[in-house]
This record gives structure tokens, C-alpha cells and sequence, in this order.
């Protein structure tokens, strides 16, 4: 199996619009999958107006899954509240969010494998330390396979969920250059 991670194009709108309308994706991401809100919400990161990135993982060259990676520090917000939650961010520390596209890619081994994949490619920056994850605790799958691929939970707080219906509690999660 080949993995490669490049940057989200609009030619790749139609099938995120797809993934983001899928009902177990859409209980996580609640991204209006209409295509005037995917170009909303994805096409400042397509310009490379965005301080982090937007790839399309694919899979033996099979677009499966979507990755937002950044530093942490790009986002004021989200530094205050990884540091709120749990302690002093590096400034090289980068963080992650990401989705697998489709129904059928789901169960399969495929969540576990992109996760290390990036994290892969992630490590080739020898400046980064480590990577962080919020993940709502709602969302225990995707907080078990963070898990499952050696990262550990530093810290639980409170958190204005993205869905209405989680209660506010989410969870940390790093995972830190090998060896260091």
C-alpha cells in the first residue's frame, strides 16, 4: 500500500462535497456540503491564503480521505485553547483534523493507517516535536484510533462543540517525534 498526501484542488470539490454530506461524516465535521460552502470553507486554503494546509490523502493513488494540517501557532484561537487544555504549546507543534471519505473506506484499517502515514510525513520536518489532536470525547472512535497509533491523551477540557447536541468535553491528544 502507497500513501501520498497532496493539496486539496477545486477539481477535488465535487467528491469532498460528496464525503461531507456522508451522515457519519457530517455528525463529526458539520460542514454545509452545499458547493458555495465547500468554496467558503476550503478555497482560501486552494489560494494558499491559509497558513495550513488542506491534502487529499490517497491511497494507491485513490483519493480516501481529507487532512487539514497546521502549525499551531497559525491559529491564535486554537493555540489558547490547546494551551488551556493542555499546557505550553512549541511553537513548531503542529495539529491535525482529518476525515475518511468514503462509507465503504470506514471499519477497514484505512483511519489507522492515513493517521500514520501523515504523521509520517509530518516527522520529515525535523523541526517538529510533536503533533496535537482536539477531538470531541463524543467522538470516541476517532479518539481511540489517534490512540491506536501511539497517541496519548494530555489533557481534557471544555470546548464549544462544532454539533450542538455533544456536550463541550474533548480531549487532547499528542503524539511525539520518535525518539525525541
Amino acid at each position: 500500500m502507497s500513501w501520498a498526501f497532496r493539496p486539496l484542488t477545486r477539481d477535488d470539490f465535487p467528491l469532498l462535497t460528496t464525503w461531507l454530506a456522508d451522515p457519519d461524516v457530517h455528525r463529526w465535521w458539520q460542514h454545509d456540503s452545499s458547493p458555495d460552502a465547500v468554496e467558503r470553507d476550503f478555497g482560501r486554503a486552494v489560494d494558499r491564503l491559509e497558513p495550513g494546509e488542506d491534502l487529499v490523502a490517497e491511497l494507491d493513488g485513490r483519493a480516501v480521505g481529507l487532512v487539514q494540517r497546521a502549525r499551531v501557532h497559525a491559529y491564535p484561537a486554537d493555540r489558547a485553547v490547546f494551551e488551556r487544555i493542555a499546557g505550553r504549546v512549541h511553537p513548531p507543534a503542529v495539529q491535525l483534523d482529518y476525515l475518511v471519505g468514503a462509507a465503504a473506506d470506514r471499519g477497514r484499517g484505512i483511519g489507522p493507517q492515513m493517521l500514520d502515514a501523515i504523521i509520517t510525513d509530518t516527522f520529515a520536518d525535523p523541526d517538529v516535536p510533536y503533533v496535537l489532536v482536539s477531538v470531541v470525547a463524543a467522538n470516541r472512535r476517532s479518539w481511540r484510533t489517534l490512540e491506536a497509533v501511539g497517541f496519548e491523551q494530555v489533557g481534557s477540557g471544555d470546548v464549544e462543540p462544532e454539533n450542538p447536541i455533544d456536550a463541550p468535553l474533548h480531549h487532547v491528544l499528542r503524539r511525539d517525534r520518535p525518539g525525541g
